[in-house]
């Protein structure tokens, strides 16, 4: 159904202003919504942001740029004495709204495990050995070039897939990648982000407050309690989730882990089963119907018109809550989190000052070569290696109509590690801003790298299954 035209059996009805044929809603509203909808919409606004932020740290005016993310601060006080926080704007967003970046991770690998790939533990095995080895590769290429430096305990940074530039990529490639192939690089890409959330939990986490860490695990079952009591108001959660990230960003652990572990605890099943939709919603529809039939012009009174309204709202409830929490979470979050909050992060983050900046030759950087040759050789060796040997020895098999150079294009778009790259860098070089910047330079390099690389090798693999299909064609199948 195309924006307009009116529902299926239903002749009469009023347009959103949204859907209407008036200037603005045509003109401008409905092309960025269908904009929008398109699977590289949030790669390109992510690059965007990143390509702005580049360019404003390098510009006359890169004294702006610094010091609205690191000298503007965000307060927050509650009570006196009881909850203080004073962050930069760079912090507010790595902290507080990155929370529903980890969050919406969360939803989208519980997805995968209760009705995804991950789901069929044979369908599972190739992708979570791929991003095995894709994780492992760029660790041990980036611990080659810094074991004994300063800058060592960046080996996570290149750990990471960014899965909005990697899906970019895969479907401007061309139709001709098949689904199973773009399965395959968001199962592992879902796989290396338990990995990454892994790593940050375990591994970049100084000391802990065990009282406040208790806290944290508290809210946390509350949560979980109220669930299962069936709670449906979201104001307990909301409650619940800021006292789950206060607990954890003053207990040592990252903030963002609340994020995290509320998306594992949100509820995949529905509160009504949809065998229970189709009877109870008759049900109410009936009763609409049996109202507008009895609503008599002259009668005043307006208690059929009430009538039919509790039952539009009761069939608008039945509605909601025959999908799970988990589907409507990853519906309403994922827009905010695509298209606001991580090309927010990437234009706070993604700024390094090359020019005039303290970078000195990066081909002699050892930090920079270890990002950028973990994202670029680390990955895609790491992922091919390590699905050949499950495919040879018999642990997996490669899906209907992938090959082994399209196993090879993807290996190395998952060296796109933009996101996470850059996250996992603010908590490996901590109060280090020379690391940091030469950790950026190599997120940066690494991944256009890797993208540029990925695509290429994506669209030889495209044209050789082009030219296998056609030669099929001419043979007449044989």
């Amino acid at each position: 159904m195309r924006a307009g035209e009116p529902l299926s059996g239903i002749t009469e009805t009023v347009r959103r202003w949204g859907d209407s044929d008036r200037f603005v809603p045509s003109r401008i509203y409905q092309p960025i919504q269908r904009l929008l909808a398109l699977e590289t919409a949030g790669g390109v606004v992510m690059l965007l942001a990143a390509i702005v932020a580049l360019v404003w740290a390098n510009s006359p005016a890169h004294e702006s740029y610094f010091g609205l993310w690191e000298e503007t601060r965000v307060s927050i006080h509650l009570g006196e004495g009881f909850l203080h926080l004073d962050l930069s704007v760079r912090e507010f967003i790595n902290d507080v709204l990155m929370t529903f970046f980890f969050y919406l991770a969360a939803l989208e690998i519980k997805h995968e495990l209760v009705h995804g790939t991950f789901r069929d533990r044979r369908a599972a095995a190739l992708p979570a050995i791929a991003a095995m080895g894709g994780m492992i590769g760029p660790a041990l290429v980036f611990t080659a070039f810094n074991l004994g430096g300063p800058g060592v305990g960046g080996w996570g940074i290149p750990m990471a897939t960014d899965i909005a530039f990697a899906v970019a990529i895969v479907t401007l490639a061309g139709s001709r990648i098949p689904l199973a192939a773009r399965m395959f690089l968001l199962a592992f890409a879902v796989a290396d982000d338990i990995g990454g959330i892994l790593v940050i939990a375990v591994f970049y986490t100084d000391s802990v407050q065990a009282t406040w860490l208790a806290a944290a695990a508290l809210a946390a079952a509350l949560s979980f309690g109220a669930q299962r009591l069936g709670i449906r108001s979201y104001a307990p959660y909301l409650g619940l989730g800021a006292i789950a990230w206060f607990a954890l960003h003053e207990s040592g652990v990252h903030a963002t882990i609340a994020g995290v572990v509320l998306g594992f605890i949100t509820p995949a099943s529905p509160f009504y089963a949809p065998r229970v939709f189709a009877p109870a919603a008759r049900s109410l529809v009936d009763r609409v119907a049996k109202t507008a039939e009895n609503d008599h012009p002259h009668d005043h009174t307006g208690q059929e018109s009430n009538d039919a309204q509790a039952s539009l709202r009761d069939l608008v409830r039945l509605g909601i809550e025959t999908m799970s929490p988990l589907e409507r979470h990853l519906a309403w979050a994922g827009p905010w989190v695509t298209f606001t909050i991580v090309p927010l992060f990437a234009l706070a983050n993604a700024g390094v000052r090359v020019v005039g900046g303290e970078i000195g030759n990066p081909l002699q950087d050892p930090v920079v070569l270890g990002i950028v040759l973990g994202l670029v050789i680390g990955k895609s060796v790491g992922i091919t290696l390590a699905s050949l040997i499950a495919v040879l020895t018999g642990v997996a098999k490669l899906p209907s109509g992938v090959t082994w150079t399209m196993v090879v294009g993807l290996a190395t778009t998952g060296g796109v590690g933009f996101t996470v790259a850059l996250f996992v860098t603010n908590l490996a070089f901590e109060g280090n801003a020379a690391l940091i910047d030469q950790a950026k330079l190599g997120v940066l390099v690494g991944s256009l790298i890797a993208g540029v690389l990925g695509f290429s090798l994506l669209r030889v693999a495209a044209a050789r299954r082009t030219e296998s299909t056609d030669r099929v064609l001419e043979t007449g199948g044989h």
